[in-house]
């Protein structure tokens, strides 16, 4: 008889994230399914899911709602840095874990979360180098209203100015915002070398769409010349980007098709292979509480 564990899923499967969330539910779900059909296991995980729909404020009370009403001590959840600090004083109060499988901004370390994904060393450090080099020091950054854009622009204007590079400007929209026409013109006047784009969401799909615009029109905004960086954009959101996705660079620790890592497998995006490995690669392989028959 196999031991039934509860594990929480807290993810929005609405609102400006979505596509985001979806993957990292895909990845989950698929590793669920991986371990109950394994017969080298003598567990088998069910999971509690509870959906925010995108609203911030709903984050804690639904995580509390899973600690409090399963068995669950383990979450897999949250896409923003935002909703990650929700939980937080609610899983201290638990004695419950998140497993954060989506991009970290750092500057964090609680008892209770496991980051699962790449940190600024490991994508946004790495990324400025090879751009230096590749295009020049001149840069404009974007973001979305909230901590990821704040600590990501905040981390590439010291590496910038470190480097004896300039920041040309910085620009926030808030959450789900599609208002980029001023960004645009500020990006057309002071002709950057490169943009770092830390928008999420629709946000980022109407300034690329706008960017891909501008390059139309004047060639120094075209990719080979004026490319767009990111570190938290993945093949899950190409769909809605469509034709302005050519061209774009992004870093992570795994795209399509990569090889080496922690677990097989032909993963859709770095979102849906990091929240695979939260539940395989690491509980599955015994580094909290599980172990193999």
């Amino acid at each position: 008889m196999r031991r039934r564990i509860d594990l929480g899923l807290l993810y929005s499967r609405s609102g400006s994230y979505s596509l985001i969330s979806e993957a990292c539910r895909t990845g989950a779900l698929s590793a669920i399914a991986e371990v109950n059909a394994d017969p080298a296991f003598d567990l088998s995980f069910v999971p509690v899911e509870r959906d925010p729909g995108g609203n911030i404020d709903l984050y804690g009370p639904l995580c509390d709602e899973i600690l409090r009403q399963s068995a669950a001590r383990h979450v897999v959840g949250c896409v923003t840095s935002w909703s990650r600090k929700e939980v937080i004083p609610t899983l201290e109060r638990a004695g419950g874990t998140l497993w954060y499988p989506v991009p970290y901004e750092g500057f964090e370390a609680s008892d209770h979360v496991v980051y699962t994904h790449a940190c600024p060393n490991q994508h946004l450090l790495p990324l400025m180098a090879w751009t230096f080099a590749s295009f020049g020091r001149r840069g404009y950054l974007t973001g979305s209203n909230y901590i990821w854009g704040w600590e990501m622009n905040r981390l590439a204007r010291e590496t910038i100015m470190g480097a004896g590079g300039e920041t040309l400007g910085e620009r926030y929209l808030p959450m789900g915002s599609v208002e980029v026409a001023r960004i645009i013109e500020e990006i057309r006047v002071t002709r950057p070398d490169f943009v770092l784009n830390s928008l999420i969401g629709p946000s980022q799909y109407a300034f690329l769409a706008a960017y891909a615009e501008l390059g139309r029109q004047d060639p120094h905004f075209r990719p080979e010349t004026c490319p767009i960086l990111s570190c938290n954009l993945t093949e899950c959101e190409l769909p809605a980007i469509g034709a302005a996705a050519e061209g774009l660079i992004a870093a992570g620790p795994y795209f399509r098709g990569a090889t080496g890592w922690a677990r097989p497998g032909n993963f859709g995006s770095s979102h849906e292979a990091a929240a695979h490995a939260a539940f395989v690669a690491k509980l599955g392989d015994g580094a909290i509480w599980l172990k193999r028959t």
